[in-house]
């Protein structure tokens, strides 16, 4: 399974910059969840020495088409663009994915967080949440998923949250579902629309 919440592609922005120079801008962090923390998990903001920890999601066979992206680049060459969006993200304020550290054993588990996205000419936010394989199936999608949901309607950001899954990723759907969310329409083919709007939250 992939825990995946979001395409690299549905923004549809520039990934020409270089990696290691956007990292050093100072970001105004819109959405970011720095130093908010669940039961497990602690978050923070990005780094490019995190590069390496997350590389061995782009070995997996379905990381390419669950996020849209190129399938003939290399796995370093997938994570290199996945670090430049990131960057990209903070520094034109459009939210950002943040990296879960388990508080316990200080492991990187994977990545999640609030996205501006572009769909159908209409700016939303989307809960985007991907986790290392090593730490599949353990319920930590979730738990920083709905994290990130209450973070949103409790400094209302917004009235309503998407997530947007490819239609053949069937774990990040089951972490929608679980988060609140329901079927909203199909997206690019490809996309399914998962949304939960904010009066319907708690209930």
């Amino acid at each position: 399974m992939i825990d995946y919440g979001y395409s690299l592609k549905v923004l549809n922005i520039p990934l020409g910059e270089e990696i290691f120079k956007i990292c050093y801008y100072s970001f105004h962090m819109t959405y970011l969840l720095i130093d908010q923390e669940t039961q497990r998990l602690k978050f923070r903001q990005l780094r490019s020495s995190d590069f390496d920890e997350w590389l061995p999601l782009f070995k997996e066979k379905n990381t390419a088409k669950f996020l849209e992206m190129d399938p003939n680049l290399t796995p370093f060459e997938l994570c290199e663009k996945w670090f430049e969006k990131s960057f990209y993200r903070y520094k034109n304020e459009l939210g950002g994915m943040n990296v879960l550290i388990n508080k316990e054993t200080d492991q990187f588990i994977g990545q999640s967080g609030l996205l501006v996205q572009n769909i159908d000419n209409q700016n939303r936010l989307e809960v985007g949440y991907s986790i290392l394989p090593k730490y599949w199936n353990q319920g930590y999608a979730f738990e920083a998923a709905s994290k990130c949901r209450d973070f949103a309607f409790e400094h209302n950001f917004i009235d309503s949250l998407i997530s947007v899954i490819h239609t053949a990723n069937k774990g990040s759907e089951k972490v929608a579902l679980k988060n609140g969310m329901t079927f909203e329409k199909k997206f690019d083919n490809n996309f399914n629309i998962f949304s939960i709007e904010k009066i319907n939250w708690k209930q």
